[in-house]
């Protein structure tokens, strides 16, 4: 037997589910498998509590009531099963790089021990000692372990958002006429601000929304290293997910089921999961205490897609290349041409919200900013720094925070650079901007490269080293 799928409760122990798992067998745990029937008789109760108010307010007919029920059949039915996809998707996600993530998962279980919300025995999690020797053996949480994690994680983060502001935000009140069929949302969508449940709805929509998609660990790190609230963050993953139309980016992959390996959807939503958190983190940083979502998309939209669709043009040199050669590659194994573009230039668009900031600021369109932007890169090595930052191996929490501290102060770097040069330096190229200051800096720029080059001949590049090469381009900000 290689896959097991409960369809009633307790068809399996838990931890009969983990010794399964722990030998290479595919089972998830009832309360996943099951889901959908808990979630048909939410949804029913709720659209019977709103046509209820629509009876007080305007004629609605028992038979009228009843043939709208029986229209909504299917599209309940496509809602309940498009849930229970992005669930067991999380999980199968989760379970890729379960081995290389085993420190986060642990950290999630121990801080939600800590806080009361979680019991490791109870639950049949892991040990101490046993998460060791997983860790020994390359081994991470299994997928019944990992549907605890993302079940309470869930529980945890509604709470949170029902306890806050998040429900009364009136582009997340769009999450309530999401959840409801379409006949009603046509119908009577200025009905649905009165339903009673109308906070509970739109926290749950919003919880999922943000843990299928990013993971159990993502909203605890992000309040842990930023010190935001739950609010706060789910308002920056918002803006960050409509900034880069990540909803229509996850279609599209999904309708790859079949068409290519189910790995490669994988890396392709973990690289975009990786972007959001970015995004938010950086959305945070910069506009924690104006976080209007509809404001800020308007905003930083339209420059993500000029970026998303232009890179071709804006990327010279090695990033070019690289850009195409990773295009043909996505395309050789059956990803369409779109999707292809999109994630072999997604890491440019991590620079995508400082490229719209810088724009916006100094009164200059996107394109010019970008190209400023990654000229500096080019022409000070940036994008070395930058993947060698990527590359250094971590071991626990508080180095994959320092790794992010640097790779954020980098970014930060080529952006105040670029700001800099757009204000002091005139002419219509934005190339000849760049090259006007590198040969004005030339020494300092010089002195910059030589430590770069003497990195490269060094090789075992550490977190000290890339430190101090941060160290060196600050110097040339300070300059400027």
């Amino acid at each position: 037997c290689a896959v097991i799928g409960e369809g009633g409760n307790l068809g399996l122990t838990q931890l009969g589910r983990i010794e399964f798992a722990l030998a290479n067998g595919r089972i998830n745990t009832d309360f996943i498998d099951n889901s959908g029937g808990v979630d048909t008789s939410d949804r029913e109760v709720n659209i019977k509590i709103l046509l209820n108010l629509v009876k007080q307010s305007r004629p609605l007919t028992t038979s009228r009531r009843d043939r709208l029920l029986a229209a909504m059949t299917d599209e309940v039915e496509r809602l309940v099963l498009r849930n229970n996809y992005l669930q067991t998707q999380a999980i199968s996600m989760m379970e890729a790089h379960a081995a290389e993530r085993l420190n986060e998962h642990a950290h999630l279980l121990v801080a939600m021990e800590r806080s009361g919300e979680l019991d490791r025995e109870l639950e049949f999690l892991p040990s101490d000692e046993e998460i060791n020797e997983r860790r020994k053996a390359n081994k991470g949480f299994t997928r019944p372990e990992l549907s605890v994690l993302l079940s309470y994680s869930k529980i945890s983060l509604y709470q949170q958002l029902l306890d806050s502001d998040v429900p009364e935000d009136s582009f997340l009140a769009r999450e309530l006429h999401r959840y409801f069929p379409k006949p009603l949302q046509k119908h009577y969508t200025e009905i649905m601000a009165d339903h009673r449940l109308e906070r509970e709805i739109i926290a749950t929509v919003v919880t999922n929304s943000v843990i299928n998609r990013m993971g159990p660990v993502f909203f605890q790190r992000a309040q842990e290293d930023t010190g935001a609230d739950a609010a706060a963050v789910a308002r920056s993953y918002t803006i960050a997910r409509e900034i880069f139309d990540a909803r229509k980016i996850w279609e599209k992959i999904e309708s790859l089921d079949n068409a290519v390996h189910a790995n490669v959807q994988y890396s392709m939503m973990f690289q975009i999961s990786r972007l959001l958190r970015h995004a938010t983190h950086w959305l945070l940083a910069h506009h924690r205490d104006e976080l209007d979502i509809e404001a800020l998309v308007s905003r930083c939209q339209p420059g993500a897609r000029i970026l998303a669709r232009k890179l071709n043009k804006l990327l010279s040199g090695n990033e070019l290349k690289r850009f195409r050669e990773s295009t043909r590659l996505y395309e050789n194994i059956g990803v369409p041409e779109s999707i292809a573009r999109y994630m072999a230039g997604i890491n440019a668009l991590y620079s995508a919200l400082d490229i719209t900031e810088v724009a916006n600021r100094r009164n200059v369109d996107v394109e010019f900013a970008a190209r400023v932007y990654f000229e500096i890169g080019r022409g000070l090595a940036l994008d070395w720094i930058r993947d060698q930052i990527e590359i250094l191996h971590v071991e626990g929490r508080w180095q994959a925070v320092a790794r992010g501290t640097l790779r954020d102060n980098l970014y930060e770097l080529q952006a105040t650079l670029t700001e800099q040069v757009i204000r002091n330096h005139r002419g219509n190229n934005p190339v000849d901007r760049v090259s006007t200051w590198l040969t004005r800096h030339q020494a300092q720029i010089s002195h910059a490269n030589q430590t770069l080059d003497d990195m490269r001949m060094g090789g075992n590049l550490d977190f000290a080293t890339l430190s101090v090469a941060l160290q060196e381009i600050r110097k040339l900000r300070i300059q400027s």
